[in-house]
């Protein structure tokens, strides 16, 4: 499988700083550290004008997807970027992406043009963006994570999230990551991607500590305070 797409479980998990110890000492005889080590992802949501995808996903379908674009780190103009389709049907998650200068994506993701990218995963934005219209970036997201994979089994990873951060303005990742905290102090999001059965240390390690999985959406979690937000406005 290339490093373009992806078809694994995603199962997350809410942990405090102490549980995250407990598990990096499980992990230390099975896994290493991520090449790149710790890093900045930042993201763009593109949604409808009335946030149709977020809140279809947050009615938790049997399938759904959203549309981003991520870079690592703060973009430049003419930095690789990569345009991500994420789906997911049941608890299977199917992630496509190319990659292309950050002008580039922008360019493409705010025209009507269709065969701006490359091959089946280009075609399938373009459906995509076809489908939906109106397509635009609602939600800027960044956080700073740590990865992991199995020494034995590169496609076994777990990576922890930290100050996740959002906003609905300064939509551009050639912005620096600020905006609202998601997470309270010493909160990570830890996510294990597997293909197939997780290995029976780590499910040890999780009952051990009492860590349980949880549903958790960063977006859906942005929208949500969005949303409350309008709210209180309506109110006043």
């Amino acid at each position: 499988m290339s490093n373009n797409i992806f078809e694994r479980y995603e199962i997350k998990y809410l942990i405090s700083g102490d549980q995250r110890k407990k598990i990096m000492n499980a992990m230390a005889p099975y896994m290493r550290g991520d090449e790149y080590g710790k890093s900045t992802i930042c993201n763009l949501y593109f949604d409808t004008p009335d946030y149709y995808l977020i809140r279809q996903s947050i009615e938790k379908p049997v399938y759904k997807e959203k549309l981003r674009v991520r870079s690592y780190g703060p973009a430049k103009p003419g930095s690789k970027v990569y345009v991500e389709l994420k789906k997911k049907y049941k608890d299977v998650v199917y992630k496509r992406r190319v990659s292309l200068p950050e002008r580039d994506a922008m360019f493409y993701l705010g025209s009507d043009l269709t065969g701006g990218l490359p091959g089946q995963i280009g075609s399938e934005i373009d459906y995509f963006r076809f489908f939906y219209r109106d397509l635009a970036p609602k939600v800027y997201i960044s956080y700073d994570r740590e990865a992991f994979y199995a020494k034995d089994d590169n496609t076994f990873r777990v990576t922890f999230d930290e100050n996740i951060q959002w906003r609905d303005y300064d939509l551009s990742l050639t912005q620096k990551p600020y905006g609202e905290s998601i997470l309270q102090p010493g909160q990570s999001l830890m996510e294990i991607k597997v293909s197939s059965a997780m290995p029976l240390w780590m499910v040890k390690a999780l009952s051990d500590n009492h860590i349980y999985k949880t549903s958790f959406s960063k977006y859906g979690r942005a929208y949500e305070a969005i949303h409350k937000c309008f709210r209180q406005k309506a109110a006043i």
